[in-house]
């Protein structure tokens, strides 16, 4: 299954919404998609949604879902972070009237830069092939990941060890 979410924000996000549920309306995507639309205006015909999801329901939602589609909203893709996955974050845009600024673009590119634990899609049209190679993305990121933590691990047990044996 792959979860959206969209947020709370007054802006309807509808670039997203139709994209996801024309991919359904295609087949384009065999598994379930289930949308969280918020204040998008586009009412999808091929998916299941709604317009919020209590937050139990959404951390339901995150947990089960194989994929998790965020807009750039931090708290949405912190929430799929904390369930253990990498969303795939499609930041809001000024130019679609989704958003009074770009702040979600410029955000989203950051954590992807710094973090590398996020997916950024800019261009919409680029999503579905994200989607379709999100498990070999993900392994990528993850053995990144994994990498940073050993490496971490092994420095903080250095200094625990250090400041233990200064103490003795």
């Amino acid at each position: 299954m792959i979860f959206v979410t969209v947020g709370t924000h007054e802006q309807p996000f509808n670039r997203l919404i139709r994209y996801m549920d024309n991919l359904k309306e295609g087949d384009e995507l065999q598994e379930e998609i289930i949308l969280q639309t918020g204040f998008s205006t586009y009412k999808p015909r091929n998916c299941k949604w709604s317009v919020l999801y209590s937050y139990q329901d959404m951390m339901k939602l995150v947990e089960e879902a194989r994929i998790v589609i965020t807009h750039g909203g931090p708290s949405s893709f912190i929430m799929a972070l904390q369930a253990g996955k990498v969303p795939i974050v499609v930041p809001r845009k000024k130019c679609f009237r989704e958003h009074v600024n770009n702040h979600q673009v410029k955000f989203a590119r950051a954590v992807e830069e710094h973090q590398k634990n996020i997916i950024v899609v800019e261009n919409i049209e680029e999503l579905k092939g994200k989607i379709d190679d999100y498990e070999r993305i993900v392994s990528l990121i993850n053995i990144k990941l994994e990498n940073n933590q050993m490496k971490f691990n092994e420095e903080f047990e250095r200094l625990v060890e250090g400041v233990l044996m200064k103490n003795q």
